[in-house]
């Protein structure tokens, strides 16, 4: 039994090799661009709309709404690229359903080219935010000596973000193939229905922590700030 789609070669020629990662990766961004398009292309601003555009409503509220819990001041800015996370991920282990189909989230590779994207994110959304300087700045508080430390956090949040994600897919994964072989009708449909389940936590949670990483990295430092004007020097004398 493969626990990686990496493992299942579809096509290969000349020592290079098209495995399943790389295809339903392709097919579920299809499904995403496809879906968007169709739902996209018939908006209304009246009283009657469809019911998927209903439901894209209610999707971007709600991320925009879990953004904003977060503590970002602007959560329109983050929204494209946490939403996408979001929607990548939760698509990606939704269609476990489909005979045939393996999550592509299910390969480290997958989820290590996700937490890079974070990596790359926080430094790009913070510099933006407060400037090269006072995100640079954050490496050395509150004393140069944790550079190294906060490096190294860097470093190890990023393989926490690819490993939780990796690890919970895949051993979904192979739990389902070993109860397939144990008891092939009843077991397999309870555990695939806890698979979507899973896997739409899985995103929730992968979506809230880099949005968690990026907002810690982004925020300005008005709670260090003190106002100018204290009571003692506002108040009128007699």
């Amino acid at each position: 039994m493969d626990i990686s789609p990496d493992a299942w070669v579809l096509y290969e020629w000349r020592g290079l090799q098209l495995n399943a990662t790389i295809v339903f990766t392709w097919a579920v961004m299809a499904v995403l661009v496809l879906g968007s398009r169709a739902v996209t292309a018939r908006l209304s601003e009246g009283e009657t709309v469809s019911r998927w555009q209903v439901m894209l409503e209610v999707i971007v509220s709600a991320i925009r709404d879990q953004i904003a819990e977060v503590g970002a001041d602007r959560p329109g800015r983050y929204l494209p690229f946490i939403g996408t996370l979001f929607l990548f991920i939760a698509t990606a282990n939704v269609l476990a359903v489909v005979p045939g189909y393996q999550p592509p989230t299910g390969s480290l590779s997958t989820t290590a080219a996700l937490a890079i994207c974070v990596l790359v994110a926080v430094p790009l959304f913070s510099i933006g935010e407060r400037g090269i300087g006072g995100y640079l700045r954050t490496y050395v508080q509150p004393t140069p000596l944790m550079l190294p430390f906060n490096l190294v956090g860097e470093a190890s949040r990023t393989i926490a973000l690819a490993v939780r994600l990796y690890g919970n897919v895949m051993s979904g994964t192979v739990i389902v193939g070993i109860l397939i072989s144990v008891a092939p009708f009843f077991f397999p449909v309870v555990m695939q229905v806890l698979g979507l389940l899973t896997g739409l936590i899985q995103a929730y949670i992968f979506a809230i922590l880099a949005m968690v990483y990026i907002g810690s990295a982004s925020r300005s430092r008005r709670r260090t700030e003190r106002p100018t004007d204290s009571p003692e020097t506002t108040a009128t004398g007699d």
